[in-house]
């Protein structure tokens, strides 16, 4: 094929993958040496593709390496069946997947990082594709490998599940959740502490709906605190339900009355 030819190929492409995207290629815009092993790990086969209308916020410098807030912001990608979101030099990279149900794709949450590392989220829309965009965070780490707080407190297993939540009403209709799960989060990195974390978390409305579906990993924060955007249609008129579990089998149970 001709120069031209490949040129007129490569611009079809990317008309064809939509605003914002670009082909598909090996060039990471975070410029991480992990790339590809990335790739490699979480969507062997499939397609991928770098687009801005997936945007990942956090803070360029997190100070404290156990708590660093990420927004994950899908509002422009329509059709979003699951999102996964990882950190390329975490020793446990993925965060957390989520699948978005009758909530908007979004999500905020926080998560541990244990060195300066790209924060990345990738969404794979109803045709297979995955989109990816992300950040870079700088912090001076050893988030994962701290024990944390709740490990080496008592208080923690008469309050353990503990479910804390609150709705917002939204300028077009709809409402916002955050809500709060007393839980340590452990790693099982550090040292004499066993892996403890919530595994699945969903959200469901008074008609049992689905409304998003979390599966929190490891590096998520302790005490995990999660802030979703429910669409006025899939919002209902009664509570909402939270339910999940631990990895060690615990329930996690509630309500949020509007």
């Amino acid at each position: 094929m001709t120069l031209r030819g490949r040129l007129a190929g490569a611009a079809l492409a990317l008309m064809l993958a939509g605003p914002g995207v670009r082909a598909q290629d090996t060039d990471d815009p975070l410029g991480s040496p992990r790339w590809e092993e990335m790739r490699q790990t979480f969507f062997p086969g499939a397609e991928v593709v770098f687009d801005d209308r997936v945007r990942v916020s956090a803070p360029t410098t997190a100070e404290d390496a156990l708590n660093v807030p990420v927004a994950v912001d899908l509002r422009r990608l329509q059709a979003v069946e699951e999102v996964v979101v990882f950190a390329d030099f975490n020793p446990i990279v993925r965060a957390l997947s989520y699948e978005p149900g009758g909530a908007h794709p979004g999500l905020a949450f926080r998560l541990k990082l244990q060195q300066s590392t790209p924060v990345r989220a990738a969404a794979r829309t109803a045709d297979g594709r995955w989109h990816v965009g992300g950040t870079w965070v700088n912090t001076t780490g050893g988030g994962c490998t701290l024990p944390s707080t709740g490990a080496g407190s008592p208080e923690w297993q008469q309050r353990l599940n503990q479910v804390s939540a609150r709705l917002w009403p939204r300028v077009d209709g709809g409402t916002r959740l955050r809500l709060q799960v007393v839980h340590p989060m452990d790693t099982g990195l550090a040292a004499g502490i066993p892996v403890f974390h919530i595994e699945t978390l969903d959200i469901s409305n008074a008609d049992g709906e689905r409304l998003m579906r979390i599966r929190p990993a490891e590096p998520v924060a302790e005490n995990p605190l999660f802030t979703i955007d429910i669409p006025p249609a899939a919002v209902g008129g009664g509570s909402l339900r939270i339910s999940g579990r631990d990895n060690n089998g615990n329930p996690i149970m509630a309500e949020v009355a509007p």
